[in-house]
């Protein structure tokens, strides 16, 4: 797969914030999104420290199957810092990414998109440099304030910053904690939150990063 240049990454903290300034005018909300055929997921595991592993699967839309998967391993040289976990993860994630042989129409990503203190998470950082539509699927919360939204799968609740909404905290299933959806890159706030549904299949993720996840945790 093909991906656009993207900048170098040994970074200081304050450098990498700066880069997440300037980078976050570049992220589109509004659906962009064609005929999807192919959905990725993508996410990572540390099996020990210093470590990483990242997976990108591709699965087939809408009857989610898999279609290619791909890993690369590697050392996790940015340190651990909430709100710069970016540049962190991003060069296994496009190592991986870049070793596909098929090109995805639409990517979810176990991190957060716009819901982010500089509205540039994870997903926004790979939306740009794969330049398709992402979406931010992230199991807790890393910043803006919400409600609770109702127990039943699909309810939600605007996930707001001041007055400005920054994503939604999706029911995927009923009765369990709710997802934190945000767009990456060339999705809008209710674009993420259909496709994210659209892509659950029982679960509390979405399939696209469920299966991402068990095959990062994997021995490969």
């Amino acid at each position: 797969m093909k991906i656009a240049h993207a900048h170098r990454w040994d970074l200081s903290p304050a450098e990498a914030i700066n880069l997440q300034r300037e980078m976050a005018s570049s992220v589109v909300l509004e659906d962009r999104i064609g005929e999807v055929n192919l959905v990725a997921g993508a996410d990572l595991h540390f099996p020990q420290k210093g470590r990483a592993r990242a997976a990108v699967v591709v699965l087939s839309y809408p009857d989610l199957k898999m279609v290619e998967s791909r890993v690369a391993e590697g050392e996790a040289a940015f340190p651990y810092i909430p709100g710069l976990l970016a540049f962190r993860e991003s060069p296994l994630v496009l190592e991986a990414f870049g070793r596909l042989l098929c090109s995805p129409d639409l990517l979810l990503v176990d991190g957060q998109g716009v819901a982010h203190p500089r509205r540039m998470g994870l997903a926004c950082h790979l939306g740009i440099y794969l330049d398709i539509p992402t979406i931010g699927c992230a199991k807790s919360r890393l910043y803006g304030r919400h409600t609770e939204p109702g127990l039943e799968k699909g309810s939600w609740a605007d996930l707001m910053d001041n007055n400005a909404v920054i994503g939604s905290v999706l029911r995927t299933k009923n009765g369990v904690r709710p997802l934190y959806v945000s767009p990456g890159h060339l999705v809008g706030i209710e674009g993420a939150r259909a496709w994210t549904l659209k892509c659950c299949r029982g679960y509390r993720v979405p399939e696209p990063t469920r299966l991402a996840h068990q095959l990062a945790g994997s021995h490969v």
